[in-house]
C-alpha cells in the first residue's frame, strides 16, 4: 500500500530564498514559511516549515519569490531526526515542494513560461522577471 502525505499549505516566506548547488550540478532551494492556525475559540497559532525545492522548481522559486510573498506550496512532508553538535537530538518536518505559486488573494502575479533546455532539466528564463510582492488592501489581512 503506498502512502500519500501529500500537503497543500497557504503562507507568507519568512526568510529570502536561498539558491544554491549540490556537488553533482542539481540546484536546491530553502526557504521559510509561516502559516497560521485559526483555532476555534478564535485564537492563533503560527506554524513555520521548512521548503525544499529541487532542480528548475529551485530555480525559479529563487528568481521569483522573497520574504513576504504570500505563496501557496503543495509537496509532501518530510521527517528527519538529527543531532546537534551539543549531543541534543532533534527532529523537524519539512516540506518537499512539488509546486509553488504566488497567492493571488491580495496581490497580482506576471506569469511568465521558460524555455526549456536540452535534456528537460533546469530551465533558462525567457525575459525579464519581476519577484511576486504582497499586497495589503488593510491590516486586517488573514496571515
Amino acid at each position: 500500500m503506498a502512502f500519500n502525505n501529500t500537503v497543500t499549505i497557504i503562507g507568507n516566506v519568512t526568510r529570502d530564498p536561498e539558491l544554491r548547488y549540490i556537488p553533482n550540478g542539481t540546484a536546491v532551494t530553502n526557504f521559510g514559511l509561516a502559516w497560521n492556525l485559526r483555532k476555534q475559540n478564535g485564537e492563533e497559532e503560527a506554524m513555520f516549515f521548512n521548503v525544499t525545492c529541487w532542480r528548475s522548481l529551485a530555480e525559479n522559486v529563487a528568481e521569483s519569490i522573497g520574504k513576504g510573498a504570500r505563496v501557496i506550496v503543495t509537496g509532501r512532508l518530510d521527517h528527519r531526526s538529527y543531532e546537534t553538535q551539543e549531543g541534543e537530538k532533534r527532529s523537524v518536518v519539512e516540506i518537499q515542494a512539488e509546486e509553488i505559486g504566488p497567492s493571488l488573494q491580495w496581490a497580482t502575479a506576471d506569469v511568465e513560461r521558460n524555455a526549456r533546455t536540452d535534456g528537460g532539466g533546469s530551465a533558462t528564463p525567457s525575459g525579464s522577471s519581476g519577484q511576486v510582492a504582497p499586497t495589503h488592501p488593510t491590516d486586517e489581512e488573514p496571515f
